[in-house]
């Protein structure tokens, strides 16, 4: 660096340690002026762009370290966090396609990559770095448990069943592992691990999210076992101690999907005037458990679709429109009528067509999109959006049994999920009123019970030729990362359907909760 580098260096370095953000980043902006190829600089500002919620300036500041890659993997994977976090999936790749990785024995660096490649649903590349990891030398209880779920996600389940079981022998497991460990399979009163899982209780902080985590593992081996009453008990307590954990407030939740829907008119809701050539995405959404995963899996078995994974790309986009960090607050509200949406859906596109493989189609599975479905028609007018629709108590059992870790408050507490249920079901609604023939419901039970009959109507709205392998779930063996994993690697059946049955007399209250407002049995 020139002297006077070194010293605005040393200067935004005073101000850092001060804690004086504003000064230190004006600092580091003329520093960028005088060393432009100096990719510390451009990594902090693009940090403190984003601590200010300055979503475009932090990007910016991102694909700017990506063009002075230096032969470091350790600071090629700084970079990388910074694209991820941006939304700059096609550089984030390019970036972790550095020699500077495929040569690398830095287990540091290879684990931390894999953890790229997970987040990019590269799951087959995920593994190979974390076993390239393992031939030199690296181990541990977390090592141990990342390994394991990239083996469930490639469908290695006996492999990563000896690998969960490998971590939980080492000290300071993690206590997700039990969770995982036991939905592999079903247990057996002669096969399960109940007596370590008492064990572990006496292991952890008490309604810590580690205790929460055994409980919810308790509540799965039980429930195999047939003891629902010790079974609910044990979940009742791990949602409990889950919702403690946040600031939940429905009601909140309820004026936003309402400012929502009364912004997002027909009038406003016309798709944008914009052609998007090359490969389109196929949206699955719908609640979580919904059946996303099922649908997905057999649209993938086309010759002309390729599957994506759960991509956040449609968000991250949304943020970068609206230059703010959140995908939908009051923020973002105020801000929807002003965004680009013809440009939103280029960006979108443009962080997606890797993932058609050369194919007409990929899917984009993430249930959390029925959010955005009319946003996401707007912005894309050639893309289809398939939403899943299961019995309602079905699907909010299906979700309060399951751990999301921190992802969605509301499955944690029944009088919370059912007014998400209820709101949810308000949105989709409206995007069918004020966007109508752009999104197609499947009903979850109509599938199992008739699939080519359905598949045939999927297949037809999305514009693809009948093929029959579209109704063989287990012909997919390609990576899947969803609490799904281990059910879409077997034949479609119905065993889910009315599942809740079994706690009929604890779930009262929430198909009360339903009923109330006309979505319950």
């Amino acid at each position: 660096m020139t002297e006077r580098a070194e010293r605005l260096w040393r200067r935004a370095e005073r101000y850092l340690n001060e804690n004086q953000v504003a000064a230190a980043r004006v600092t580091l902006e003329s520093l960028a002026q005088e060393a432009p190829q100096n990719i510390d600089v451009h990594l902090i500002l693009s940090g403190i762009a984003w601590d200010e919620d300055r979503v475009r300036d932090a990007t910016r500041h991102a694909l700017d370290a990506a063009k002075m890659l230096p032969d470091d993997e350790l600071l090629i994977a700084d970079v990388v966090a910074a694209l991820l976090q941006s939304g700059e999936t096609v550089a984030a790749r390019n970036a972790l396609a550095h020699p500077a990785f495929k040569r690398s024995r830095e287990v540091a660096a290879l684990a931390r990559a894999a953890g790229f490649r997970y987040k990019l649903a590269e799951h087959a590349e995920a593994l190979a770095l974390l076993d390239r990891a393992k031939s030199l030398g690296a181990d541990g209880a977390d090592f141990r448990f990342s390994r394991g779920m990239q083996l469930v996600f490639n469908g290695r389940m006996k492999e990563a069943e000896a690998e969960l079981d490998a971590c939980l022998r080492m000290p300071n497991a993690p206590a997700r592992a039990t969770l995982e460990l036991a939905r592999l399979r079903r247990q057996t009163p002669e096969k399960n691990h109940l007596a370590d899982l008492a064990r572990r209780v006496g292991t952890v902080t008490p309604n810590s999210e580690e205790h929460a985590a055994i409980e919810f593992a308790r509540y799965k081996e039980l429930e195999d076992l047939g003891r629902y009453e010790e079974a609910w008990d044990s979940l009742a307590r791990a949602n409990a101690m889950m919702y403690a954990r946040h600031s939940h407030d429905p009601a909140t939740s309820r004026r936003l999907f309402g400012r929502l829907t009364a912004t997002a008119t027909p009038e406003f809701l016309k798709p944008a005037d914009v052609v998007h050539e090359g490969p389109q995405p196929i949206f699955i959404i719908g609640m979580p458990r919904s059946g996303t995963t099922v649908v997905d899996r057999l649209l993938g078995n086309h010759p002309e679709v390729s599957l994506a994974g759960e991509l956040d790309d449609f968000a991250l986009q949304m943020r970068w429109a609206a230059d703010h960090q959140a995908t939908l607050d009051d923020t973002v509200l105020d801000r929807l009528p002003r965004l680009d949406y013809a440009g939103l859906g280029r960006r979108y596109l443009d962080q997606t067509q890797w993932r058609a493989h050369g194919k007409r189609y990929f899917t984009d599975k993430l249930p959390r999109n029925w959010m955005l479905g009319g946003l996401i028609a707007k912005s894309l007018p050639q893309a289809k959006l398939v939403h899943l629709v299961r019995d309602p108590m079905d699907v909010c059992f299906s979700n309060f049994r399951v751990m999301f870790a921190d992802a969605f408050a509301h499955i944690y507490d029944l009088d919370a999920l059912a007014s998400h249920y209820l709101d949810y079901r308000r949105v989709m609604e409206h995007w069918h009123a004020a966007a109508p023939g752009r999104i197609l419901d499947v009903v979850y039970a109509d599938l199992v019970r008739d699939p080519e009959t359905i598949m045939r109507r999927v297949l037809d709205f999305c514009g693809l030729a009948w093929d029959p392998a579209c109704i063989d779930l287990a012909r997919n063996e390609s990576a899947v990362a969803t609490l799904s994993t281990a059910q879409v690697r077997e034949p479609i059946h119905a065993r889910a359907i009315q599942e809740w049955k079994r706690y009929e007399k604890q779930l009262a209250p929430l198909q009360r909760a339903l009923a109330a407002q006309g979505a319950g049995r």
